[in-house]
């Protein structure tokens, strides 16, 4: 379909999805810069509305729901800023980082926030390099890598930040087995805390909760630090 054809609220009442006006104006401007961007640069497979909505749209919702006021969020390669733009859109109390570890994918997707107007710094760098100076209460991460690859990553860096938000599908179990294999979960905490269905399909997407053991609450969320929810430049 080309994305001409059709608009976002089409899309959005077919899957059942509600959204304030301001909100849909602002999401239908990114997916058009996007796709603009795209016939240059390989950023997305998702270029109509209704694969916008069933592949990207309902993952960063759910992410959504999960963040707190207030947090310092970085989208760990984004790509062409998914799901980063759409918690910085839907979640204006965010305060969203996004990082890009390649240079064309990141000045495209500088480029978009920037005629967006969205106060959202691009970061051009792997994230494990870039966490230090700057310091996030949660890094969400999708179709990045498996589990035990990201867990290499960034256990290293765990005073950076306070917990992983990860957005997997069905082969979760089978990462964390291996993770555990090789010792990668040892101290920390893995928790589900979101599970929904995959539209189109008979497969369930998870949203993981990884962080230090110590830091998890009784109710299976993550204590996020001070120094973390200050408002501030990241």
């Amino acid at each position: 379909m080309n994305p001409s054809d059709e608009n976002l609220v089409a899309a959005l009442s077919r899957h059942a999805v509600e959204l304030p006006g301001p909100q849909v104006e602002r999401l239908e401007r990114f997916c058009r810069l996007l796709w603009e961007w795209n016939q240059k640069l390989n950023l997305t497979r998702h270029t109509d509305f209704d694969r916008f909505v069933a592949r990207d749209l309902i993952d960063a919702l759910a992410l959504a729901r999960l963040l707190e006021p207030s947090e310092r969020v970085l989208d760990v390669g984004t790509g062409g800023g998914l799901p980063g733009v759409i918690l910085a859109v839907v979640r204006d109390d965010l305060h969203v980082a996004l990082c890009e570890s390649v240079a064309k994918k990141a000045k495209a997707v500088a480029d978009v926030v920037g005629r967006m107007r969205l106060p959202v710094p691009v970061l051009h760098g792997r994230a494990e390099d870039l966490l230090g100076p700057r310091r996030f209460n949660t890094l969400v991460i999708r179709a990045v890598a498996r589990l035990p690859k990201l867990l290499r990553w960034f256990r290293p860096r765990l005073q950076f930040f306070d917990r992983m938000l990860l957005v997997k599908g069905p082969s979760w179990v089978e990462e964390r087995a291996e993770a555990r294999h090789h010792g990668l979960l040892k101290n920390l905490a893995l928790r589900r805390l979101a599970t929904y269905p995959s539209p189109g399909s008979d497969a369930e997407s998870v949203v993981l909760q990884i962080c230090a053991r110590p830091k998890l609450l009784p109710d299976n969320r993550c204590r996020l630090t001070e120094w973390a929810v200050e408002a501030g430049s990241t």
